[in-house]
């Protein structure tokens, strides 16, 4: 008794512990959105210079999460959370520091490699929380790794106009220095018996492919103005990734575990996963940007930084109780099923944008409908991933998931500028109207064959544990009174 008392009290401080660490990391990678034009005032660049304060962020968060995933998966779990956060905050500092613009640059692309941390976090809350806590702090976890952007952009606005963009990146200092005093008092050392092996090469050929796969999409004039150079650098980015996973195949000491990515529930998932995200992150580009375009397009609502950045309040909030609810459904709806429904959800929120976006509430419903949406979808993730997953291989699995996720959403994102760039007359400066309906109808698509995909998956899951989980002590299915 008087042992376990402790316990409890170690795994109650260490569910907040892993929700802020995950927290922090989300909205320290996403600074780079709101502060864009602040920074390209600042440093005197152009804007297409500062959008790459968020490209480099996504780009080293990407490269670096499966690399983390498989330290992660090993006996020095603890040393690479702290490792990566004090990069994180040696990269905070440098974007403070009066320094020139390309030195802003790698403090960001340090930034980023936080956004790998979500992993391990899943991966210590896996292993040092009982099932049914584990599976509820592993969902909220998921779900706070994307509302993190909604929290941190007004905060991150408001910041910037009132002290300038040192300020705002300030406060990622601030709370990211906070983290890393957090995880040296909390985190755990993983148990015994773990052995994980970074296959350098593999990593190294995976940040090709995913840096040419990233850069191009988030490169518009480069395909508008240079087609075949970009068709040159696509065919280059398959077949870098082709020979990754063929290397990964051969490997025994593999970056990620591709055998296991292509177990039927984690493949469906990890396909879910992608075209949701172009999906999702498609809508909340559209909502966004629709609500900065000023009056004198005909459309729009002319907000501030700040003022738009309160939009993504009502993601944030709706997606945060999704998150806490979807745990609670998931003792009676396997998570497959969750994933479909979730996903219907968010094409609801594309039909409201499509349909209805004449004023400023029209909005803000949309994006509480989205964030709902999208907070039931990625609590409900780990859970298809992680019933056919080792305990031992959480971070690793997850963390090939969150790279698809980012591909996801740079791929959204691309797909939103490209469309409403398509629905803009010359010499016009903004697109027309009806490139946004345009724009949400694709969205409408792909948000039909995310909950396609997740149906498809509920239907043939196989009634009987899978040998894998069972070693590992997780059911395929749910079980609420165990």
């Amino acid at each position: 008794m008087t042992r376990r008392a402790p316990e409890r009290a170690e795994a109650r401080l260490l569910v907040p512990t892993l929700v802020f660490i995950t927290l922090v990391a989300a909205v320290v990678g996403s600074l780079g959105t709101p502060l864009i034009t602040s920074v390209a005032t600042t440093f005197h660049v152009s804007l297409d210079s500062a959008q790459w304060t968020l490209t480099v962020a996504l780009l080293s968060g990407a490269v670096a999460t499966p690399v983390l995933g498989r330290l992660g998966a090993g006996p020095y779990r603890r040393a690479t959370i702290l490792a990566t956060l004090a990069v994180v905050v040696a990269g905070s500092a440098l974007t403070v520091l009066p320094l020139p613009f390309a030195w802003l640059l790698i403090g960001r692309a340090a930034q980023g490699i936080g956004l790998g941390l979500t992993a391990l976090m899943m991966g210590v809350a896996r292993d040092h929380l009982p099932e049914e806590r584990s599976a509820a702090t592993i969902a909220l976890i998921s779900v706070v790794s994307i509302i993190g952007a909604g929290v941190g952009y007004p905060l991150t606005a408001l910041l910037a106009e009132i002290g300038g963009v040192r300020a705002a990146y300030g406060f990622g200092l601030f709370v990211t220095a906070v983290a890393f005093l957090t995880a040296w008092h909390s985190i755990p050392a993983a148990p015994e018996g773990r052995s994980a092996h970074v296959n350098a090469a593999g990593a190294l050929v995976l940040a090709g492919g995913l840096f040419l796969v990233l850069f191009l999409a988030g490169r518009r004039s480069l395909w508008n103005g240079h087609l075949a150079v970009a068709v040159v650098l696509a065919v280059a980015a398959v077949l870098l990734l082709c020979v990754w996973t063929a290397s990964e195949l051969r490997s025994k000491t593999p970056l990620v575990d591709v055998r296991a990515m292509r177990h039927p529930a984690v493949a469906g998932a990890n396909i879910a996963m992608f075209v949701g995200g172009i999906g999702m992150y498609l809508l909340l580009t559209l909502i966004t940007r629709y609500a900065q375009t000023p009056h004198g397009a005909g459309y729009g609502f002319g907000l501030t930084t700040f003022v738009a950045g309160l939009v993504l309040v009502p993601f944030s909030v709706s997606g945060f109780l999704a998150g806490k609810l979807t745990p609670r459904v998931r003792t009676r709806v396997d998570a497959p099923f969750l994933l479909a429904g979730s996903a219907v959800v968010v094409g609801g929120g594309f039909v409201l944008f499509a349909a209805a976006r004449s004023n400023l509430a029209e909005l803000l419903v949309a994006m509480g409908v989205l964030g709902f949406g999208v907070g039931g979808f990625s609590a409900a993730m780990p859970g298809v991933i992680l019933a056919v997953t080792p305990k031992s291989e959480t971070s690793s699995a997850m963390s090939f998931n969150y790279v698809v996720r980012s591909v996801g959403y740079s791929l959204g994102s691309a797909t939103g500028g490209l469309v409403l760039a398509a629905g803009t007359d010359t010499g016009r400066l903004f697109p027309n109207d009806h490139a946004y309906t345009t724009a949400a109808l694709i969205g409408i698509a792909a948000m039909a064959v995310t909950a396609l995909t997740a149906a498809a998956l509920a239907l043939h899951r196989p009634p009987e544990t899978n040998p894998t989980a069972a070693k590992a002590n997780v059911p395929t299915r749910r079980h609420p009174h165990r």
